[in-house]
């Protein structure tokens, strides 16, 4: 009888960044990936058919050519699962946000924005940035004030303007002596200098055929993550390698088990567009683009490296109601708009959350459509560098920074 065939279910996916390209490192410290769609790896060659003329009529040879590996994997949004595969695409290892220790805080306001003012010193040369989530602790702060999740929507050097990512409120008072003001969690974003250039060695290993796939020399290409009104938030990431060795014997044999934190739906958290808090959203995707190529060599039927050869690219769109004419005119003058969007695993106070931050971006059409409840907006847009940010502004200097707060 013939052997059932492999099912889905019992393929693992597992990855290492490799310290050399195509070179598979050692097999201990693997990672399993975490995935949601049943996509996967494939091992692509070109072909060559001869051009003889022949006096028979027929093709005599055909042979195989270059190899390159063409992967596709997707999953559903969560923190941490995807930290390696942000970095990679942004170029730059995630790293601890800012923090200010023995602060002095006065906490105003009554909803949905709160002050949030130091006695002394700068959150600007602290290095907080607008987007950052931050958690207020120590010192004798109000119950309702402490380990909060807390998005920056507005920052000078003393007064940070925050908002509650679970739209729970906070307590006004102050000033409160010796309190602790932290991102949570860790960042990244395109950096100026000192790019990473980051390979991975993925196994697809059969557990019902006992058969592994070594996908050596991969890169990520590009990385889509979609939020959609209703549902759970996804992530799609195209890959492309080098090669792919079979063998009988699972490769990663003890990688670390999958994540367990929550994943993301759109319903929970903070979306702002122009500098205003969108309530009427009904979708937001974005897609960022690693600027990856490479091209064949003589005396080899390999890629030899996959280089970046242009720049990180982030588009990505935005649909709402047409209850507000800010959007469309923003489009009509090409006037430049922020873009960020702070997503939680649950709607609990100090949930696990992710942002995406885009302080400057264009939009690049406005049309519109008739869908239930009204007219609806599609607003395509691009993100680019924001020159004026970096150190001691409010704003990084990059088109994108992702926060995770269990990277």
């Amino acid at each position: 009888m013939p052997n059932a065939p492999a099912s889905d279910i019992y393929r693992q996916y597992s990855y290492k960044p490799e310290a050399v390209y195509g070179v598979a490192p050692s097999s201990a410290g693997a990672q399993q990936f975490r995935r949601a769609t049943p996509n996967g790896f494939d091992l692509k060659k070109d072909t060559y058919q001869s051009n003889e003329i022949r006096t028979d009529f027929q093709i005599a040879d055909l042979r195989h050519g270059v190899r390159r590996v063409v992967g596709k994997l997707g999953g559903e949004l969560s923190c941490k699962t995807y930290a390696d595969v942000f970095a990679a695409v942004l170029k730059r290892d995630f790293t601890a946000g800012a923090s200010a220790a023995g602060v002095g805080l006065t906490i105003a306001g009554a909803g949905p924005t709160y002050t949030v003012t130091r006695a002394a010193g700068s959150y600007l040369t602290d290095g907080f940035k607008i987007g950052d989530g931050i958690r207020l602790s120590v010192g004798a702060l109000n119950a309702a004030n402490i380990n909060k999740n807390l998005l920056i929507v507005g920052l000078t050097a003393t007064v940070a303007t925050v908002m509650t990512l679970n739209g729970s409120s906070l307590v006004a008072e102050g000033p409160i002596a010796g309190c602790t003001v932290a991102v949570v969690g860790k960042k990244t974003f395109v950096p100026q200098t000192s790019h990473i250039d980051r390979s991975f060695t993925f196994e697809v290993w059969y557990a019902d055929l006992l058969q592994s796939e070594l996908y050596t020399g991969n890169k990520f290409t590009q990385v889509a993550v979609n939020l959609p009104p209703t549902g759970i938030a996804t992530i799609d990431m195209d890959l492309l390698g080098q090669n792919m060795v079979p063998a009988a014997a699972q490769y990663f044999t003890s990688p670390t088990p999958q994540t367990t934190t929550g994943v993301a739906a759109a319903v929970n958290g903070i979306a702002r567009a122009g500098g205003s808090i969108q309530a009427n959203l009904t979708g937001l995707s974005m897609n960022i683009s690693a600027g990856y190529g490479g091209g064949p060599t003589v005396g080899t039927n390999v890629i030899s490296n996959l280089a970046a050869n242009k720049p990180v690219v982030v588009t990505g769109q935005i649909s709402a109601f047409f209850d507000s004419v800010a959007m469309r005119d923003a489009f009509i003058n090409e006037g430049e708009i922020d873009i960020l969007g702070a997503f939680t695993a649950d709607n609990s106070a100090n949930s696990d959350f992710q942002v995406f931050s885009m302080s400057r971006c264009k939009l690049l059409d406005a049309a519109k459509s008739v869908g239930d409840g009204g007219i609806i907006q599609t607003l395509p847009f691009q993100a680019l560098l924001n020159y004026n940010g970096g150190a001691g502004t409010a704003t990084e200097r990059t088109t994108i920074s992702i926060q995770d707060t269990q990277a």
